[in-house]
């Protein structure tokens, strides 16, 4: 197993950071194959975006529910994937077990650019919350192929 996490220097904000991407595959029954690509949010990773951007179905957008004070950056990674791709996205709200989190409510309210999309709640720790979100987004693939087949 490759580490992706490093310890960030003194007086960072947090303890750990991500310095690579994730890579995960779910393999169905039947054979399919689902390909996940985790990439770090920060702007120093955003030339994997654009890459990432080619050939996907689409994308989830993880915001930290405890920190309001990080909606600003997220708000910039939905714009910047929203310029490179009209593929669907949902929003995954981490740390949803907390008692800071916010409401998804606040989160659509607070981060421009994400209109109707759903907002999950989810503690990444557990399975069952996981797969609501993989649900989630891939019912909006679904429906943008429908959209697509019957536009033409």
């Amino acid at each position: 197993m490759v580490a992706t996490e490093r310890k960030t220097g003194k007086g960072a904000k947090k303890v750990n950071t991500t310095v690579a991407m994730d890579f995960g595959r779910i393999t169905f029954p039947d054979g399919y194959v689902l390909h996940l690509y985790g990439t770090p949010g920060q702007e120093r990773f955003d030339f994997m975006w654009e890459i990432l951007s080619e050939g996907m179905l689409g994308y989830v957008v993880l915001v930290d529910g405890s920190k309001p004070s990080s909606f600003e950056e997220v708000e910039g990674i939905v714009k910047a994937f929203r310029g490179m791709s009209d593929k669907p996205y949902v929003v995954c709200l981490t740390r949803s077990d907390r008692k800071d989190c916010v409401p998804p409510d606040t989160v659509r309210n607070d981060i421009d650019h994400i209109g109707d999309v759903d907002i999950v709640k989810c503690d990444a720790r557990k399975l069952k919350d996981v797969k609501e979100v993989l649900l989630a987004l891939l019912e909006r693939v679904l429906e943008r192929a429908e959209a697509l087949e019957k536009a033409g």
